[in-house]
């Protein structure tokens, strides 16, 4: 019979399937040790670290909107996933919820801020918060003390605010349970870090307030991947006509990295802060 013959064709197909499949197997059928994604845990191993002391769970918060022609839509959501595992990691005691990537981003019709650019999702405030506080509710439930939110994005970081205030006024006679909005995290990104990219020569128009050199530059320090090294080197459509604002034509990765550790040092020191603040 000949090895091309149909029947052989298709049993070596299999064959490869089953070997694909049992690979796959293999390499899901535990966690990383050190994982603090709670999405690679199942609900006893998380249950199991709960009550071991791992109670501060953290919720990054991205978004899926433009970043000019040179930075992906998932650029918040990378972001706040990576940072949200260093700064659990260094705390000790916390985990990572699922990224949030829908997030209130303008009106739909008629388009406006960043929804006049394909590719961005948009949500009410009032779905944003309430996602928000059903979270939250489900970690109390669960046993979590402690719920932080880390917004990457500055467009609703009153809305984080909102839902902490009425949860914890609401578990003010119970305080099993805070919310924290986490202001740190963000602010960083726009006053410290920005401090140091001036104190190297940059400019604030170079550095820009969105997919400028700020921008870029951390998200190349998070995965460079985020980028398109050949839309920055052409610099063109570089500009607020097609969705930046700064000029982030010498973002480097190196950049970025101290804008990182900024904001997982300044992110540790505020919820040690927090959680360690009488109830």
């Amino acid at each position: 019979m000949s090895p091309t013959h149909p029947r052989l064709a298709r049993a070596a197909r299999a064959l490869l399937i089953c070997a694909a499949l049992g690979t796959a197997a293999a390499a899901h059928a535990a966690p990383p040790a050190d994982t603090v994604d709670i999405e690679q845990l199942t609900w006893t191993e998380l249950k199991a670290r709960l009550d071991a002391g791992t109670t501060t769970v953290l919720v990054p918060i991205g978004a899926t909107e433009q970043n000019g022609p040179h930075m992906v839509l998932g650029k918040h959501n990378v972001r706040a996933h990576v940072l949200a595992d260093e700064i659990a990691r260094k705390l000790g005691n916390a985990v990572v919820a699922p990224v949030l990537a829908y997030v209130p981003e303008g009106s739909i019709h008629p388009p406006a801020a960043h929804m006049r650019f394909t590719g961005t999702i948009s949500i009410p405030e009032a779905t944003f918060e309430s996602i928000l506080e059903s979270t939250a509710r489900s970690f109390k439930q669960h046993g979590f003390r402690d719920v932080v939110f880390l917004g990457d994005h500055g467009g609703y970081q009153q809305g984080e605010q909102r839902v902490a205030e009425k949860l914890n006024r609401e578990w003010k006679a119970d305080p099993a349970c805070r919310v924290h909005a986490l202001r740190e995290y963000y602010e960083v990104t726009q006053t410290t870090f920005v401090q140091t990219l001036r104190k190297k020569g940059f400019s604030e128009a170079e550095i820009g307030t969105h997919a400028g050199l700020n921008d870029t530059a951390l998200a190349m320090a998070v995965d460079p991947a985020l980028v398109r090294p050949e839309a920055l080197a052409r610099g063109v459509h570089l500009d607020a006509a097609h969705g930046v604002h700064g000029d982030p034509r010498r973002a480097t990765a190196e950049l970025g990295r101290l804008g990182v550790q900024e904001i997982v040092t300044t992110s540790v020191a505020a919820i040690q802060r927090a959680t360690a603040a009488q109830r």
